[in-house]
Formats: structure tokens, C-alpha cells, sequence
């Protein structure tokens, strides 16, 4: 494009880092890490690509560092008390862990920054492959209950008149206030053919009202794409998903074959995804300059800059 494209991914967690320390699960916000190890050039103080040694103390199997055990004593006290009085034993150690991690992360008070579990993890990659068993609706899980940010085309979702904004209180009855939203996404997904039963709270509207969806296989289109009058190309993003590079390069040279004056890349309403694949869709547009960065809690900065061989580096 003639003009510099800006590519807002929402905020870049710097906690990605520490997604190697972490045997049990990953923090994660709006976008996944890569999806497969991918280099890209990087520029800046940290341009080796190696990420900020902060943790380099704080090994997974190194016990608590020196420096932190008068601030862990507390921690370490309540845990022994759990185990040893707590009036239902055996409690679960690794639930335990999990726990103390995600209160560690909500009380940074960000939206942006949650721990997921291996299962979470996985049930979060699950449409960045393309399908998965579900409802079908890309949803926004930083608020203080899961809200449907777009069903997708043609889904359950979409036929049980599921609309962006709807807000989920109950999942089969069961009050999800105070649940945290990738455990609410736990309980909607499901196997095929089966019913979940929703609660939506709809602006506008008095009063909640239910829903019950058929869960389904759901092939999600990444990249829509079609000519508008005047010539103009147009393009929806509706996901950085596993094969959204691949299809988005297609798209591009059927439209680019139609010899377009402009183009529009629409990403209204994009559910996220992968970080490498949101600097392929970038690079697709721009042919040199930086993309994005990372910045780290201790104001070390990673740059990606543009991939070479886009299809729509020339068109406005």
C-alpha cells in the first residue's frame, strides 16, 4: 500500500517471555504465540531475537531464589496450612499452583494477561486450525463475563440469533459470574451434536433470556474477499489462524488479477490468533519497515520488521 499500514494487535504481553518457565501452563493475551518456530528480521537493542534474561534466576526446578524467600514465607505458611488442616484431603496440589498463578496475574488488574492451563491452552488453538466442535462465535473473554464479539457466518451461533455484544451470564443454568472466561469457554465447547444451554443478557433488554445451541464441526473461514463497485478490492480478516496466510495470499491474487484501484483489508471484529501469522498478513501490504514491536517490563524492545514478496505492497 502507498500509505503505512498499522496493524493495532492489542497489547503485546511482555509475560510471553516466561512462557518457557512454565511446565504447567502459558500467559498469554490477544494474540498466541507462533505457531510453529519462524525467524523473522528483528532490528533494535535486542535484535539477536533473544528474549530478556528477567528470568534467568527463577528456574522451574530451582526452589524459591534467595532474594525472594522473606517475600514467598507468607505463601509457603498458608500452603503447609492447607495441606495439613484443610478439612477435605487430599487437596489438589496442582489445582493449588494453578490458582496461586492466576491470582498472581489478576492482580496486575490487566484484562490482557491470563494464565491458561495445558488443556485451556490447547482449547484455545483449537480455531486457530481452522475447525473445531462448538457454537461457532469468536468471543471476548477479558470482561467480567464472556461476551460474543461475532458469530461466525453460517454458524450455530449465528442461527440461534446469537448477536456481537451479547453478553453470556449462565452456561447450562450454572451462574458463570466470577468464572474465569477460558473456563466458561471450556463449558460451551463440546462434541458435535450435543446442546448447551445459553444465558444472554442483551442491551436494550429487560430481562436475560435462554438460548439452546447444537454444537457442530465448525470450518472457519479466515479470509473472505470480493470486488465493490468502483473497482475496489475488499477483504475480511475474521482470524490469524493456521492457514489465514496461505489464504489470504490466494484471495490476494484473485483480486489483484482484476487489476483493482484500491483495496480495503477489513478486521472488524477478528478473534486474534497466532503473532507470526499477523506479521505475514502485515507484510502482505507493506514491502519494508517495522511491523510491530515488543517491549519487556525492563524497556528491552523486540522489532519485527516486513516480510519480503508481498502481493499488495503497490495498491493504495
Amino acid at each position: 500500500m502507498n500509505k503505512s499500514v498499522r496493524l493495532f494487535l492489542g497489547v503485546m504481553i511482555a509475560l510471553l517471555l516466561l512462557a518457557g518457565a512454565f511446565s504447567g501452563g502459558l500467559v498469554v493475551g490477544w494474540l498466541l504465540p507462533n505457531r510453529a518456530q519462524a525467524a523473522f528480521p528483528l532490528i533494535g537493542s535486542n535484535s539477536s531475537g533473544a528474549q530478556p534474561d528477567s528470568t534467568a534466576d527463577l528456574g522451574s526446578s530451582a526452589g524459591t531464589p534467595t532474594q525472594y524467600k522473606e517475600l514467598f514465607k507468607p505463601f509457603w505458611e498458608a500452603w503447609q496450612i492447607v495441606k495439613d488442616q484443610y478439612v477435605d484431603q487430599p487437596v489438589d496440589e496442582q489445582k493449588m499452583m494453578q490458582g496461586a498463578i492466576r491470582g498472581m496475574l489478576e492482580s496486575l488488574g490487566d484484562p490482557h494477561t491470563s494464565y491458561m492451563d495445558p488443556d485451556e491452552y490447547r482449547q484455545a488453538n483449537l480455531p486457530m486450525d481452522g475447525e473445531y466442535e462448538g457454537i461457532g462465535a469468536w468471543v471476548d473473554t477479558t470482561g467480567d463475563y464472556v461476551k460474543i464479539v461475532s458469530p461466525m457466518p453460517g454458524s450455530p451461533a449465528e442461527k440461534a440469533g446469537l448477536k456481537a455484544n451479547d453478553i453470556i451470564i449462565k452456561v447450562d443454568g450454572e451462574d458463570m459470574t466470577g468464572i474465569d472466561g477460558n473456563l466458561v469457554l471450556r463449558r460451551i465447547l463440546g462434541p458435535a451434536g450435543t446442546d448447551v444451554t445459553l444465558t444472554i443478557q442483551r442491551e436494550g433488554l429487560d430481562a436475560p433470556f435462554d438460548v439452546t445451541i447444537t454444537r457442530a464441526k465448525i470450518i472457519i473461514p479466515s479470509v473472505e474477499g470480493k470486488m465493490l463497485d468502483g473497482n475496489i478490492a475488499y477483504i475480511q480478516l475474521f482470524t490469524f489462524g493456521e492457514k489465514t496466510t496461505g489464504e489470504l495470499k490466494t484471495k490476494l491474487r484473485e483480486l489483484m488479477a482484476q487489476n483493482p484501484k484500491g483495496l480495503i483489508l477489513d478486521l472488524r471484529n477478528n478473534g486474534g490468533g497466532y503473532l507470526n501469522t499477523a506479521i505475514e498478513v502485515v507484510s502482505q501490504f507493506i514491502d519494508k519497515g517495522v511491523v510491530m514491536y515488543e517491549e519487556y517490563g525492563n524497556g528491552q524492545r523486540k522489532t519485527f520488521q516486513a516480510l519480503p514478496g508481498g502481493l499488495a505492497t503497490k495498491i493504495p
